[in-house]
């Protein structure tokens, strides 16, 4: 298989805090807008790509402000979620979607199952890969620990005005989801979405179900709305907020 990435490309995933010591890991599924060098532009304008089509705008920013809050790892992903996405099984709906929200991706027309594979093994697999050392490192001698992914979603979608400020999202475990969503609403000024704007039972979520669910950890996915966090010093101000819910929700799920 020839490498996608090469030596100037950016690496697949990050690790932010990594000896923190909480009983909860961060993750980033799409923190980033990077495409590899070998993929050009994916054929779309650079302000296309910097839309919510080709990351969580935000999520990273308010993931490591929150990684140092709570004294907790982050694991960040490296690539747009248009080069492949990351909550997505490989090859996949959504995966590496041809159309996002109405933009036409040409590089990701007719795609072969080796080039998705191309894609998966430069881009996908190396931060699941860390995923499971940090879960590996975190829970060795019995410890249990939560895990907590950051997104973000966009205000609007299909002519719908999005009203939640945040949203938690969760399957049939609700250890973590559920303090979480009692401290949320602890604030009268928030709307909070309970599986909205998405849903963790949706058949292409993947972190969660690949993850959390075989080692039965507490866990959710956490959404911010992106107009709210649209610079690095909004999504760091969001963090300081949300820190205190999501502490007293994982010392929750864990009692």
């Amino acid at each position: 298989m020839q490498p996608l990435l090469g030596p100037e490309d950016p690496p697949p995933f990050t690790v932010h805090n990594a000896k923190g010591q909480a009983p909860l890991l961060l993750l980033c599924d799409h923190a980033s807008k990077a495409v590899p060098k070998a993929l050009g532009t994916l054929g779309i304008s650079e302000s296309e790509l910097s839309r919510h089509i080709g990351w969580d705008i935000g999520g990273l920013d308010a993931a490591i402000e929150l990684s140092t809050l709570l004294d907790a790892p982050l694991v960040a992903s490296g690539y747009s979620r248009l080069v492949i996405d990351c909550n997505r099984w490989p090859g996949g709906e959504g995966s590496t979607p041809e159309v996002s929200d109405g933009t036409d991706v040409p590089a990701n027309k007719g795609l072969t199952k080796d080039q998705v594979d191309v894609r998966a093994h430069a881009c996908f697999w190396p931060y699941h890969q860390e995923v499971d050392r940090q879960l590996d490192r975190m829970t060795a001698g019995g410890r249990t620990v939560c895990l907590l992914v950051v997104h973000s979603f966009t205000p609007v979608m299909k002519g719908f005005e999005r009203p939640w400020h945040v949203g938690v999202l969760w399957n049939d475990d609700p250890r973590l989801p559920h303090p979480l969503l009692a401290a949320l609403r602890h604030d009268p000024a928030l709307v909070v979405g309970d599986n909205e704007p998405y849903s963790a039972r949706a058949s292409y979520e993947y972190t969660l179900t690949a993850h959390a669910r075989p080692r039965a950890l507490p866990h959710c996915s956490l959404e911010v709305r992106q107009d709210l966090m649209a610079t690095s010093a909004d999504a760091r101000a969001w963090a300081l907020r949300l820190a205190p819910p999501i502490r007293a929700a994982v010392a929750a799920a864990l009692t």
